[in-house]
């Protein structure tokens, strides 16, 4: 990864990408973003309109953030994540205005894995290689591998290979892969 200043990656003049944040070649940010200091955001990778990545948030190569999702303290996306449009992502299974026992629960979104428009992921929670989580789903526990997921609560739907494509709606016995 290199300084934000860097020549390769482009930062729209409305966005802030404060000092210590560290973004890579090829990378995006734009129009009202924001990515805060010690945040490390990967090479070639989309930051849309209205984004927020929090302190301490690792994003990984190659990912695209739609616009208006906030990634909060405690989210890292893995490489050749693509996050839908005003998905959301918590951080504290407890909130209050006031709380001064909080403590930052961690999610985890593997490489490859696609979450839809309005999700809602819960924090604590791992969300597998190359897995589909559909639009407006609000995931509350795992998602496997490959796994499709839809509903609130989401709920599995079937299997997907990593094109996307649905292979499978036996949500019991995940197909075989190689």
């Amino acid at each position: 990864m290199t300084d934000e200043s860097a020549s390769t990656v482009f930062v729209h003049p409305t966005a802030d990408v404060e000092q210590g944040a560290q973004v890579g070649d090829g990378t995006k940010v734009w129009h009202l973003a924001h990515v805060r200091s010690s945040a490390q955001v990967g090479a070639g990778c989309v930051i849309g309109r209205n984004v927020y990545v929090d302190a301490g948030v690792t994003v990984g190569d190659l990912v695209k953030i739609q616009n208006n999702v906030s990634v909060y303290q405690g989210v890292t996306l893995e490489d050749e994540v693509f996050v839908g449009p005003c998905a959301v992502f918590t951080n504290d299974f407890r909130p209050r205005a006031q709380n001064p026992d909080w403590k930052i629960t961690p999610t985890v979104v593997r490489r490859g894995a696609s979450i839809g428009a309005n999700a809602t992921l819960v924090c604590g929670i791992e969300v597998g290689e190359y897995a589909m989580i559909a639009a407006g789903s609000v995931v509350t526990r795992d998602v496997a591998p490959y796994q499709l997921v839809a509903g609130n609560p989401a709920r599995p739907k079937g299997w997907v290979d990593e094109r996307g494509e649905v292979v499978s709606r036996d949500v019991d016995h995940p197909p075989q892969r190689g």
